[in-house]
């Protein structure tokens, strides 16, 4: 066990409890939502045919729920820290999802968030998984487009 990864431990495990934070508003385009259907190869018209997407109930195109899900990754990285300076952190790694759900579609054009609150922090050797929920919102919605139980571990020296 690395004195690094014990150190972290106990600096995020402070942060248990603490109020969710937010970060800041991302527009999720059109051309960003046509891209995501490209790369996944899922071209389904309620995400990629305005004309279509229009008479649905939706009433125009929605991203994708994994597009939401996807920008995770940049949305927390807006989100403030006071976490101080981690030493001898090798790397952060995507350890996985314990639940997600889709509460909400993303219109096209909507401004999306993410608010985390860390739920849960384990020690495992040289490493520390950090369970946080996650919640994407929709600028203006009253429920939510997803929330998670994201789970990130990140390694030391």
């Amino acid at each position: 066990m690395s004195a690094n990864a014990e150190k972290a431990y106990e600096a995020m495990k402070a942060q248990i409890g603490g109020e969710p934070v937010a970060g800041e508003w991302f527009e999720l385009t059109q051309e960003r939502i046509n891209a995501f259907a490209d790369a996944t190869l899922d071209h389904q018209f309620i995400h990629v045919d305005p004309e279509r997407a229009a008479q649905t109930p939706f009433g125009g195109p929605i991203a994708h729920g994994f597009l939401t899900l996807s920008m995770l990754v940049h949305l927390s990285t807006t989100i403030p820290s006071d976490l101080p300076p981690l030493e001898g952190l090798l790397m952060g790694v995507n350890y996985g999802l314990n639940k997600v759900r889709f509460i909400n579609p993303v219109p096209a054009g909507a401004r999306i968030r993410a608010t985390a609150e860390v739920a849960d922090v384990t020690l495992k050797g040289n490493a520390v998984d950090q369970i946080r929920n996650m919640t994407v919102e929709i600028e203006g919605a009253d429920k939510p487009a997803l929330v998670a139980e994201w789970i990130g571990r990140s390694v030391f020296a």
